[in-house]
């Protein structure tokens, strides 16, 4: 794995997102989901709200980055309270 030259940051990344996938594997294997309707204008399973939820969250990311001078720390924050909304209320 030398060729991708992994930093501390970018493996710490790519390993909660595979940790939040076995999760929500075991999840969904345990206590198998229903669609609901939340605050989206869709019915959505768990599975669907964190798609919608990672999705949106490297939006805001790429919204604090490029168009404000707040730590990349806030948009960490914002994405984290974004995506704990979202799977409980969307």
């Amino acid at each position: 794995m030398e060729w991708m030259v992994w930093t501390l940051p970018t493996a710490i990344f790519f390993s909660v997102i595979a940790a939040i996938l076995l999760g929500m594997t075991a999840w969904e294997l345990a206590s198998p989901t229903v669609e609901r309707r939340g605050f989206l204008p869709i019915a959505t399973t768990r599975g669907d709200r964190l798609f919608i939820g990672l999705l949106s969250a490297a939006y805001i990311h790429l919204a604090v980055v490029g168009f404000t001078e707040f730590s990349i720390w806030f948009a960490l924050g914002a994405s984290v309270l974004w995506l704990l909304v979202l799977m409980r209320w969307g």
